[in-house]
């Protein structure tokens, strides 16, 4: 599987962004998909994740009830749209497939190139 992040940006604080991961291939819906950032000088973290079916997602304690994680197997697509945006929230997200929803980047197999997001304050 090969993934290709799109969507960041520059937005201000409070303001809204969708980041998309594009995957090829066939095998998309056989895998759960994740979202990961790192800020300079920290280490990658866990944002959210989706099950394979798209039935079941878990966030970070940092970004509950403010991003939404979704997939669309049909369009091979996995989305973090992220509202009411902080300064600590500016990052590279990473998308990453694995075999099974977790919040742990070494379950994950394939990882896109990220996308930066900044937000100003």
């Amino acid at each position: 599987v090969q993934l290709q992040a799109s969507g960041g940006g520059l937005v201000q604080a409070g303001g809204s962004l969708r980041l998309s991961c594009a995957a090829s291939g066939r095998t998309f819906s056989s895998y759960a998909m994740a979202w990961f950032r790192q800020a300079p000088g920290k280490e990658r973290e866990f944002v959210a994740a989706v099950s394979v079916s798209g039935g079941r997602q878990y966030y970070a304690d940092s970004v509950r009830d403010r991003f939404t994680i979704s997939r669309d197997s049909a369009k091979n697509t996995v989305y973090l749209q992220m509202n009411s945006l902080k300064p600590e929230d500016a990052a590279v997200y990473y998308c990453a497939a694995g075999p099974v929803v977790a919040s742990t980047a070494q379950n994950y197999n394939y990882w896109g190139q990220g996308t930066q997001v900044t937000v100003s304050s």
